[in-house]
């Protein structure tokens, strides 16, 4: 199923020419390469299957290394692997074969048909034709997920021995209006696992920064982050984690998915954003970043 790998890479890590400051910007659910073999599995059709995409985030971010941080940025879609899960969130009645014993089939992401292999993308749209066998889940997962996971341990790890403490931004794209609402969304949505995955100062100090921009945000409504700000956010030990969430109505056309003409100014506004929230962070550390007790 990984045959359009073969000839490229499946992520890539965009380094500066000197790491600079304390920051890790990371983007899992923009990648745009979707293998021949999966596509013909998909009862969804090229343009259907995209749905589920954060559609350019990698390139709303692409100023991280000129800020001195790296990026990681996923080429393999979030509708092939979903690597914002825990490496065994898989649905039991998507596969045949025996479901090894470790896998987590109860959670409420499985439920909802996100698991680490989606049963859907957006608009409850099945993505499979028949059954996958074990065998195929078990594999992508270890070709893809753990790869990914091991290079952004490896960027925080250095981050946070080179610095004494680090940032991990998680970034993402959301609909542009609530499905249960005609209400919009805010344009910007900072999430940080209710306090647990980063201190109120640095979030408040994304929140900040966003709304100078003359950007509207939200905290953790109605995104809190998922499993990597989750599962890399530890405060405690000098380690945060955010998740970042852009209105896809700035910048994209999500019928199309062709960019719009606010795509410019966007993504000049976030490499302003990344500039000001990573040094003031790095210059000001002991009072935006203090531990948690």
């Amino acid at each position: 199923m990984g045959d359009a790998f073969l000839d490229h890479p499946p992520f890539e890590i965009r380094l500066p020419a000197e790491q600079s400051v304390p920051f890790v910007f990371n983007s899992p659910h923009s990648g745009r390469v979707y293998p021949e073999n999966f596509l013909t599995a998909s009862r969804l059709d090229r343009h259907s299957i995209r749905r589920s995409e954060d559609y350019y985030v990698d390139q709303l971010f692409e100023a991280s290394p000129m800020a001195g941080a790296p990026l990681l940025a996923a080429h393999f879609p979030r509708a092939f692997i979903d690597v914002n899960r825990e490496p065994y969130e898989l649905d039991p009645r998507m596969f045949d074969g025996r479901i090894p014993p470790f896998v987590n089939a109860s959670s409420m992401r499985v439920a909802g048909g996100l698991g680490t292999i989606p049963k859907l993308v957006a608009e409850n749209m099945e993505i499979y034709n028949g059954r996958l066998t074990i065998e195929e889940a078990l594999d992508r997962i270890d070709r893809f997920y753990r790869p990914y996971h091991d290079r952004l341990r490896q960027l925080l790890v250095k981050t946070h021995s080179r610095f004494g403490y680090g940032v991990l931004v998680d970034c993402h794209s959301m609909p542009a209006n609530a499905q249960s609402s005609s209400r919009n969304r805010p344009d910007f949505v900072i999430g940080d696992r209710y306090g647990t995955s980063a201190t109120e100062a640095l979030s408040q100090l994304a929140v900040s920064i966003l709304q100078d921009l003359g950007y509207t945000v939200s905290r953790n409504k109605p995104y809190a982050g998922g499993f990597i700000t989750e599962h890399y956010g530890r405060p405690a030990r000098g380690l945060h984690a955010l998740q970042i969430e852009i209105n896809r109505g700035l910048y994209v056309n999500e019928q199309t998915f062709e960019k719009t003409e606010g795509f410019d100014g966007l993504r000049a506004d976030i490499g302003q954003f990344m500039h000001l929230l990573t040094e003031y962070f790095a210059s000001n550390y002991s009072d935006v970043a203090l531990a948690a007790e």
